[in-house]
């Protein structure tokens, strides 16, 4: 059936995902906030409790509306941010309108496309969180030009004979073939009625019912993707600092070179364990287990953004901090036993001239 003039539930979501480079202690911010702000923690509503595991559910915060112009037209969006324990904050602006049609919501994509025109909003929301948040945790630091972003655009309605490639890439132009395929099959439904199309950086999902495990499910895999984008940029700062310094410490004297590079294997180490670890508790972030569907659609999500990318470039990253860690051990290891049999050498000299000073006596 064409929806097309009928009247829909539709919805657009605009997602704005940054991180503030250290974990956050939910439970102690949620007490913090408690008294002056409305909080409560996430939790998925349509499957069974074991289904979805969170290791720990991030702190939902609201947050005062918006109204935003485009073209001389007058949107309100709801905002809502979420804190991650992994130290990721999201923002979300949600327009919805429960008495529109398809073409509307195609519209309303178009204006809004690549969150065209909504910079200046969530800088503005950044800094409206960072001053709530920033007294409850030391160092508060964020980075607004580093960012993952996301669109899911929603109706509760499902019609096979529109094409929502060009609403998802926020393109008019007529898209070839390849391009409509690469995009189109990445698509899930669980019944007849409902279906799920996700692309690297928009989704749309026609759902009778409330998609908001959905919806969680696909903020989650965003903000993995965004954390190994940072800690990828991290390792690569780091490598750059590891590598400026061998070569500084090259250009030093044995004694001090050796030294050198035992402050270099401390911070290497250190890094090493700090990554490891929360790399680790990034890719805990959730675990889908009983759910099939839910399961298929969150390594859709993974997939699409190309999480194994990122994912292999960190680990990659990780390997050759490892064996820096190894070649410096190596070349201090070296340095010493060059150094114990020099002190040898010297040791059998002096005895042998003082042998020799007590025979000539």
């Amino acid at each position: 059936m064409d929806i097309r003039g009928f009247i829909v539930m539709i919805a657009i979501r605009l997602y704005r995902i940054y991180d503030i480079g250290r974990e956050i202690d939910l439970d102690w911010l949620e007490r913090s906030l408690a008294q002056n702000y409305f909080t409560a923690r996430t939790s998925f509503l349509r499957v069974k409790p074991k289904s979805i595991v969170l290791e720990e559910p991030p702190l939902l915060i609201q947050m005062h509306p918006i109204r935003v112009e485009r073209h001389g037209r007058p949107f309100e969006f709801s905002v809502v941010a979420r804190v991650y324990a992994i130290g990721a904050i999201s923002f979300c602006f949600v327009y919805e309108d429960r008495d529109a049609d398809y073409s509307e919501l195609e519209e309303i994509a178009f204006l809004f496309a690549g969150q065209e025109g909504l910079d200046e909003y969530y800088v503005q929301y950044l800094k409206t969180l960072g001053e709530i948040i920033k007294p409850h945790i030391k160092n508060f630091a964020i980075n607004p030009g580093f960012f993952e972003d996301y669109t899911i655009y929603v109706t509760d309605r499902r019609d096979d004979s529109i094409d929502p490639v060009p609403m998802m890439i926020g393109d008019k132009t007529r898209i070839s073939s390849q391009m409509r395929e690469e995009i189109i099959k990445n698509s899930l439904s669980y019944s007849v009625d409902d279906l799920a199309v996700l692309s690297w950086d928009s989704a749309l999902l026609c759902e009778p019912g409330s998609p908001t495990d959905i919806l969680d499910l696909i903020e989650f895999a965003n903000v993995q993707v965004l954390e190994l984008r940072y800690y990828d940029r991290e390792l690569t700062l780091k490598m750059e600092k590891m590598y400026e310094d061998i070569e500084h410490a090259d250009r030093m004297s044995q004694f001090r070179r050796s030294r050198r590079y035992h402050a270099i294997m401390a911070d290497l180490m250190e890094t090493y364990a700090e990554v490891s670890e929360i790399i680790e508790k990034v890719n805990n972030l959730i675990k889908v287990t009983e759910d099939v569907y839910y399961a298929r659609l969150y390594a859709m999500a993974l997939k699409v953004q190309r999480s194994n990318q990122w994912s292999e470039s960190v680990s990659r990253k990780i390997d050759v901090i490892r064996e820096n860690y190894s070649m410096l051990s190596d070349e201090v290891r070296i340095q010493h036993s060059n150094f114990l049999e020099w002190v040898i050498i010297v040791l059998i000299a002096l005895e042998f001239g003082l042998a020799i000073w007590q025979s000539v006596r």
